[in-house]
């Protein structure tokens, strides 16, 4: 099985809302520790990789949120 490779400033979608809601999470640090900001509130948090690896649900590129970003509404 291949590893996903997690960049800086990739978007995830983890299995659990935080307690704000939101379940939405950028990645600012990626090593043998994650480091999370909360998309919803702000909050940052460190989780060890292998419980990130269990709990992201969907991965969002930084190359396909800033195409999203340039298209222009249809």
């Amino acid at each position: 099985m291949e590893r996903v490779r997690y960049e800086i400033g990739d978007q995830v979608r983890l299995k659990k809302p935080h307690p704000c809601g939101s379940n939405r999470w950028e990645i600012y640090r990626t090593g043998v520790d994650f480091g999370l900001k909360c998309l919803g509130c702000g909050h940052r948090v460190m989780i060890p990789r292998p419980k990130f690896e269990k709990a992201v649900r969907e991965r969002f590129p930084k190359d396909q949120l800033a195409q999203e970003q340039q298209q222009p509404p249809q």
